[in-house]
């Protein structure tokens, strides 16, 4: 008989693990109060960064706010990421991923996802930066927009206003140029572009869900 608790016991251990997984799963995570940049942590040229009417607001010297809060302990590998963007004219921006903190210059590590409707660089939102480039203009400036990235094992979908722009699965021992040694599917945070001072652009509902392995 005790044998026999004992087996109903771990089974329900087992049972209870595994919806715990699958509701973690399924929930969306804030990683943006609305109000103040805490968890988030940016290195040179920090003014470029401020909050404005529930906001991020990039517009200044090229800079890089990172996601350095408890969520996940700032590593993602598996997951789904939703933010709703708005860009002024001529404005170029960029949300990359599985990045890590850096105190200036471009991220080194991790894929950036393109924000730009206007700007002079051709590639527009929804690209894999330098990977999967898209062309077609999908977002409006002084609109809001909302940008989606799926990362599952090597796979990664964009999607802007869920239309899906760019599906991409990174090839097995993939190699890449030596300035974009870092540019490969690994884990990491996420991080905003300040790209200079004449691009102004507004993130706000910045969500995270991360995704079973």
């Amino acid at each position: 008989m005790k044998k026999i608790a004992l087996l109903l016991i771990y089974s329900g251990l087992i049972i209870s693990c595994r919806v715990s997984k699958q509701k973690k799963s399924s929930e969306w995570i804030s990683l943006f109060d609305g109000k103040s940049l805490s968890g988030w942590q940016v290195g040179d040229n920090a003014s470029t960064f401020s909050i404005q009417n529930g906001s991020i607001v990039a517009n200044g010297p090229v800079a890089h706010l990172f996601y350095m809060g408890d969520v996940q302990h700032h590593q993602f590998k598996n997951f789904e990421f939703k933010a709703e963007v708005m860009t002024t004219p001529g404005s170029n921006s960029g949300i990359y991923f599985h990045t890590e903190y850096q105190e200036k210059s471009w991220p080194a590590k991790g894929y950036e996802v393109q924000v730009n409707n206007s700007h002079s660089d051709w590639r527009r939102t929804g690209s894999l930066y330098a990977i999967q480039d898209v062309r077609e203009v999908v977002a409006k400036d002084n609109e809001w927009f909302t940008e989606h990235i799926i990362v599952q094992g090597k796979h990664v979908v964009i999607k802007v206003n869920d239309k899906v722009l760019v599906d991409y699965t990174e090839p097995e021992n993939v190699e890449r140029p030596k300035n974009m040694s870092g540019r490969v599917i690994s884990s990491g945070t996420f991080a905003l572009q300040g790209h200079d001072p004449n691009s102004k652009v507004y993130f706000r509902n910045i969500q995270v869900k991360p995704l079973s392995d």
